[in-house]
């Protein structure tokens, strides 16, 4: 005959959980008659009679007490879990890129936070199997409570950074569903008090603030500090060689030598870059003219020279050659330098007496953002009618050639947070090179927003340097012989 056991049954708790002491040890905690009666036969007593005071001793209630409502603490449970593990999904899909991708240091550590949190929220994924279920552990309520803080605030930021321009993005559908589930999940743990089970709360939630405090600094610091302190630096020139005349024809060449040189700390992509040299032809006269009236003269709607002199108006500009020094989307790193000789066919008998040269470069720092460089790359006609997508009639658009890319911030918050981005840059001879940001990609009309492009221009530091250089046409023929006319 087996020895009947003293069997207390402890009256139920507020989720109706109810402990279980099998002599004097405690067996574990019971949610309905069932699952004492399973916990009785693990202990080798499957025959105990749960209604025989001799053997049972319940507090709180008989045999029939059970308040647990089991479909509704499940439930509470596979939502907590679901909610939790979702958001660690989300911020290790925005820090991962970061954390291992990103140019700088402090890019780097906020991609790593993001990563790191999303370990944190498995655990507390974990930690609410436990504290939904029989509370093993007295320390998983406050796990739980610290996943839940992480999801809010990571949601939080997400949905005020969204805020900033208000576009449609997929994972939109992701987390802003999560910050009302976060915002459901806090209030819940906070009415349950799950922060009780820790021996000193208090420091809990000292560090608690602390950690937020750390990470909000890091991403201010990722974010708005260090890209203003590493400014570009370049260095631009352009120079005219020793003129040679041509043998079989009467035209001189004029050498061009064009370079760029990265001086800064970080590396670019170029967006584009241009050289126009042009030849200049005046009026002189020995009397000399005022020189506001020789200004006024000067000046016309379609000529950008803003020169005045004395004793010479009246001044034209003539574009003798145009081109460009790099193709869209290449990279110029730290220190690197390139260079491209040009040669300049002008006739002898020409009436220019100075040559001039602009170069401009048109830039965006790779610490900033990341081109699709192989897309960017890609030459579309504009006056192509078979390319329909890139044919283009407008004017700010037409006759040029166009390259477009899919840009991306390198700060993986503002990709989620914002919808596709595209660098549009485009070139031709006679026009000044135009590059723009923006959702605009040739697939519906473009919408204007003056003042939405140059944020985006900001936020991916995309900059222009230039230089110009004017030498007489006298200095460059000196050295060559008198021409003799035929």
């Amino acid at each position: 005959m087996s020895i009947r056991p003293w069997v207390v049954v402890e009256a139920p708790d507020g989720r109706g959980l109810r402990r279980v002491t099998v002599g004097s040890d405690a067996a574990g905690g019971v949610w309905s008659l069932r699952e004492l009666r399973k916990l009785l036969a693990r202990r080798g007593h499957p025959d105990v009679d749960v209604n025989d005071p001799a053997c049972v001793y319940w507090r709180g209630g008989g045999s029939d007490t059970w308040p647990d409502r089991a479909w509704r603490r499940r439930t509470v449970g596979v939502l907590m879990v679901a909610g939790l593990l979702a958001s660690a999904a989300l911020n290790g899909k925005i820090g991962w890129p970061d954390a291992f991708n990103a140019l700088t240091f402090a890019q780097r550590i906020t991609g790593a936070l993001f990563v790191l949190s999303g370990f944190i929220l498995v655990a507390a994924a974990i930690a609410v199997l436990d504290h939904w279920g029989k509370r093993h552990s007295r320390i998983s309520g406050a796990i739980a409570l610290l996943g839940v803080l992480i999801a809010l605030a990571t949601d939080s930021l997400l949905v005020l950074m969204w805020l900033d321009e208000r576009e449609y993005t997929p994972y939109m559908l992701v987390f802003m569903p999560l910050w009302c589930w976060s915002v459901w999940a806090l209030c819940l743990l906070l009415r349950e008090k799950s922060w009780q089970g820790l021996p000193h709360p208090r420091k809990f939630a000292a560090g608690v603030v602390v950690s937020g405090l750390f990470t909000a600094l890091s991403l201010a610091y990722s974010t708005l500090y260090e890209p203003t302190v590493a400014p570009m630096r370049f260095a631009l020139k352009a120079e005219f060689g020793r003129v040679r005349a041509d043998s079989r024809h009467p035209f001189l060449q004029v050498p061009l030598k064009l370079s760029v040189k990265n001086t800064g700390s970080f590396p670019v992509y170029v967006i584009v870059d241009d050289f126009t040299v042009y030849g200049r032809t005046a009026r002189y006269t020995e009397q000399g003219t005022s020189l506001a009236e020789t200004w006024e003269q000067s000046l016309t709607p379609d000529k950008g020279k803003e020169d005045a002199e004395t004793y010479v108006d009246r001044f034209e500009y003539a574009t003798l050659s145009s081109g460009r020094l790099h193709v869209p989307g290449d990279p110029i790193e730290s220190g690197q330098e390139d260079t491209q000789e040009h040669v300049l066919q002008i006739p002898r008998t020409v009436g220019y007496d100075l040559l001039r040269v602009d170069f401009q470069l048109t830039f965006m720092r790779k610490d900033r953002g990341r081109i699709d460089v192989r897309q960017f790359h890609t030459k579309h006609l504009s006056w192509n009618e078979r390319d329909s997508r890139f044919f283009c009639l407008v004017r700010w658009c037409a006759e040029r050639i166009l390259y477009l890319g899919r840009v991306r911030h390198n700060n993986n918050l503002v990709n989620v947070t914002h919808g596709p981005r595209y660098v549009l840059a485009g070139w031709d001879p006679e026009r000044p090179p135009l590059y723009s940001i923006s959702s605009y990609h040739f697939e519906t009309p473009p919408l204007h927003t003056p003042s939405k492009e140059e944020r985006e221009v900001e936020r991916f530091g995309i900059s222009a340097v230039e230089t110009s250089t004017e030498i007489s046409l006298a200095e460059l023929t000196s050295s060559l012989p008198a021409h003799r006319p035929s």
